[in-house]
C-alpha cells in the first residue's frame, strides 16, 4: 500500500475568494490596497480629528461635483468641446440579484443560529454567541464605530498577509490553542452544563 496523501491545503488567496478582494487584501494589487488604506485614513481623520459631519461633508462634496459637471457641460457646448466623460450610472440586475442572494443566505444563517439556541438549546453555540457579543460590546466601549471600521480595514490589510507568509507556524499555535479551549469546554460541560435538567419532547407532549 502506498503512503497516504495529506489533504491539500487551501491557500489564503483561495480562502478569500480568489478574486479582486483577495488580491487587494494580500497586496497583490498594491494600488487597490493603497487606495483603500488612504481613503479610510483620510475619512477617519476628517470625521474624528477635524470634526467634520458626515452628512454635511457628503452633501458639500456632491454639491461641488454637480456644480463642476454643470459648468463643464455648459462651457463645452459654448466652446464646442467634448462633454464630461460620464459612464452609464446604473446598477445591473445581476449585481442586485447577487447582493440579494448573499443577504438572504446571511439572514437565514442568523435565524438558524437563533433557532438552535432558542429551541435546540445548544449550550455550546449559546456560549460562543454570548462570548462574541460580549467581546464586541467590550471593544465597542473603548472605540466609536468609525474608529472600529478604520481598525478593521487596517487589520484586514495586514492579518491576511502575515498569515499567508507564516501560515505553518500560525496553524501550529492555533491548533494548540484549540486543544486547550476544547479541554476547558469539556470540563465546563461535564461539571455544569450536563447537570442542568432539560425536559424532553415526550414530557412536553404529556403535559
Amino acid at each position: 500500500m502506498g503512503e497516504s496523501v495529506p489533504p491539500r491545503r487551501i491557500s489564503v488567496h483561495q480562502a478569500l475568494g480568489g478574486g479582486l478582494v483577495a488580491d487587494v487584501l494580500l497586496w497583490k494589487k498594491w494600488s487597490g490596497g493603497v487606495l483603500l488604506l488612504t481613503s479610510t485614513a483620510a475619512s477617519w481623520f476628517l470625521f474624528e480629528r477635524a470634526g467634520y459631519n458626515l452628512l454635511s461633508f457628503v452633501a458639500n462634496v456632491l454639491l461641488l461635483l454637480v456644480v463642476i459637471l454643470f459648468l463643464w457641460a455648459k462651457s463645452a457646448s459654448l466652446l464646442n468641446r467634448p462633454l464630461p466623460p460620464l459612464p452609464d450610472m446604473e446598477i445591473s440586475e445581476a449585481s442586485v440579484v447577487k447582493a440579494a442572494d448573499a443577504l438572504h443566505a446571511w439572514i437565514n444563517r442568523v435565524l438558524s443560529i437563533a433557532r438552535d439556541i432558542a429551541i435546540g438549546r445548544n449550550w455550546k453555540l449559546f456560549l460562543q454567541v454570548a462570548f462574541c457579543l460580549w467581546l464586541v460590546s467590550y471593544i465597542g466601549s473603548f472605540f466609536n464605530f468609525l474608529t472600529l471600521v478604520y481598525i478593521g480595514v487596517v487589520l484586514s490589510l495586514s492579518v491576511p498577509v502575515v498569515y499567508d507568509k507564516y501560515q505553518d507556524h500560525i496553524d501550529e499555535k492555533l491548533l494548540v490553542a484549540n486543544r486547550v479551549i476544547q479541554t476547558q469546554y469539556r470540563k465546563i460541560d461535564d461539571s455544569i452544563l450536563k447537570k442542568i435538567p432539560l425536559r424532553s419532547n415526550k414530557e412536553k407532549k404529556v403535559q
